[in-house]
């Protein structure tokens, strides 16, 4: 059965931009769109395990602080090498100002 969690507020989160959120001993990186969209994704690279949320966001792309691998974090492919591995997605859902996501 699906969990949704209370994560952050909306206005927590500029447009084009990204911060962590750990829950339960997880981290997650919650991203707001240029559209005002909002998106989750697993919050550490797949390749170095460093936190996106230090990294660049640009054209709903996330860039890894360490070696500059490059995912999609609306659908958590990667891109650009040396990330190979797609990071996991979450569903978002926004409510009274609040971003919740699904786990």
């Amino acid at each position: 059965m699906a969990k949704w969690i209370d994560a952050c507020a909306t206005d927590d989160i500029d447009e084009e931009d990204v911060i962590r959120f750990d829950h339960e001993g997880r981290t997650f990186a919650i991203y707001r769109s240029p559209d005002d969209a909002f998106f989750c994704t697993d919050g550490l690279c797949t390749h170095e395990k460093v936190h996106l949320s230090d990294g660049l966001v640009m054209e709903h792309r996330i860039e890894c602080p360490k070696h500059n691998g490059v995912f999609d974090y609306r659908t958590g492919e990667a891109l650009r090498a040396p990330v190979c591995v797609n990071l996991k997605t979450y569903a978002t859902k926004v409510e009274d100002g609040r971003v919740h996501i699904e786990v």
